[in-house]
């Protein structure tokens, strides 16, 4: 194997599995279902202008919260070629300890579709195998977002594609701002309008019920949710090599005291806010009980449909307007241990076309990777997704070596920023902060 997957055989080694939430690996995305599964099966007539004949079949190993979209890819895929795709969902608190033990054996899956944060590690030291020739060759690469192959750009050489794009939004339950006596059609469109809507739903006394809700022990969540607040007002939260966090920002200590208010607020944040670990963070405001949240846009539109209440969707807003979203999601790539390139390229370049991510994604209310798509594809979409996919112009993905031990792993810096910001010692951000970069910077 090469020597940089001979060094994280080393670093694995020594290494536990963290929260990786968001998000997960984290940074981003829902809190589905842990459970572990398997899909090979297929439900439906997508056509393939890619389809194979040999028969083959590979494995894919992908995270517990984004199984709902895995799995209709893999289903998609699977009808229509004789190449199977065999799916392994993976709980989301597993992946990196997984991950870890299968490289120091060489026995990864073909296909491994992983958090977009923790992709440029894992690049860096081989666990990807490099498909820049097949990548450049692609007839849809330049139609395509570009973050999750960035991601996996690696000394000029790409190894990844998008998978499962995530976005964070802004949800708030519209029966509740009836009985509160705010506009069920407008959500907050800046960070005072936040606390004052969560408040106005905390003044309800509703038992269980609450203004807002926030994951303060995963990481994962909490950056996929509060980043995009600080860049709605046009400012950074790392530096452009992602060397130096910038969190002590006038516009990202907006956030903190904002949740802090409504920390401090009877019923403001959602009982187990503080001590939440990302396993139910998207549970409370789909089971009716929270007002207003940041969230993942993969879990909210499969309660369109589900909710005995009724949903609102915008971009989650900054301290002075704006809003933004964090463009997170999986990349996916060919490991270093796959024996059967072929077939696993056959199912990532079949997910490429436009009419697979129209039928995979589009089609189910999911953000799809394809700009064509993501452009034209929406017409007769919920209109609520319409709203989504118009904040993605502004969303970001931060990219950094040590992304997940300064933000996603359990006990990180980032973690004890936010605890001691919003329910601790509001004055050491600064000193986090600090903390943060030192990790980034190794």
């Amino acid at each position: 194997m090469k020597s940089s997957v001979r060094q994280f055989k080393r670093i694995a080694a020594g290494a536990t599995a963290g929260a990786l939430l968001l998000t997960g690996l984290a940074a981003c995305s829902s809190g589905g279902s842990d459970t572990p599964a398997s899909n090979d099966t297929a439900s439906n007539d997508t056509e393939s202008s890619t389809e194979s004949t040999d028969g083959s079949s590979v494995t894919m190993w992908t995270r517990a919260p984004l199984e709902r979209q895995a799995t209709n890819a893999v289903e998609a895929y699977n009808v229509s070629h004789d190449s199977k795709v065999t799916l392994e969902i993976l709980p989301n608190d597993d992946v990196e300890g997984k991950v870890g033990a299968a490289v120091q054996t060489d026995s990864l899956p073909c296909l491994l579709a992983g958090d977009v944060v923790r992709v440029p590690y894992w690049t860096q030291q081989g666990v990807f195998t490099d498909t820049t020739d097949r990548i450049d060759s692609l007839p849809e690469k330049d139609n395509l977002a570009v973050g999750h192959i960035d991601a996996g750009t690696y000394e000029g050489g790409k190894h990844t594609l998008p998978f499962v794009q995530d976005i964070s939004v802004l949800v708030w339950n519209k029966d509740l701002y009836e009985k509160a006596g705010l506009d069920p059609e407008k959500g907050p469109q800046n960070l005072d309008e936040f606390v004052e809507h969560a408040q106005a739903i905390a003044a309800l006394n509703e038992d269980g019920v609450a203004g807002s809700y926030l994951s303060g022990q995963s990481g994962g969540a909490l950056v996929f949710t509060l980043f995009p607040n600080v860049w709605a007002d046009g400012e950074e939260v790392l530096n452009e090599d992602g060397t130096e966090a910038l969190m002590d920002s006038d516009s990202a200590q907006a956030v903190y005291a904002a949740y802090r208010v409504l920390a401090e607020t009877d019923n403001g944040l959602g009982a187990g806010s503080k001590e939440e670990t990302g396993a139910t963070w998207t549970a409370p405001f789909a089971e009716g009980n929270i007002g207003v949240m940041p969230y993942p846009f993969t879990a909210v539109t499969g309660l369109f449909e589900e909710a005995p209440f009724e949903i609102g969707v915008s971009g989650i807003p900054g301290s002075k307007g704006g809003e933004s979203t964090f463009l997170g999601g999986d990349a996916i790539g060919i490991t270093s241990s796959c024996d059967n390139e072929d077939a696993a390229w056959d199912f990532m370049s079949w997910l490429m076309t436009e009419d697979a991510q129209q039928e995979v994604f589009a089609d189910n209310n999911d953000t799809a990777a394809n700009l064509s798509v993501l452009e034209t594809g929406y017409a007769n979409a919920d209109e609520r997704t319409q709203a989504a996919n118009k904040v993605i112009a502004n969303g970001r993905t931060p990219a950094a070596v040590y992304f997940n031990e300064a933000f996603n792993s359990a006990g990180s810096p980032w973690q004890v920023l936010i605890q001691n910001a919003v329910w601790g010692d509001a004055g050491s951000v600064a000193s986090d902060n600090e903390a943060i970069t030192a990790i980034l910077s190794q």
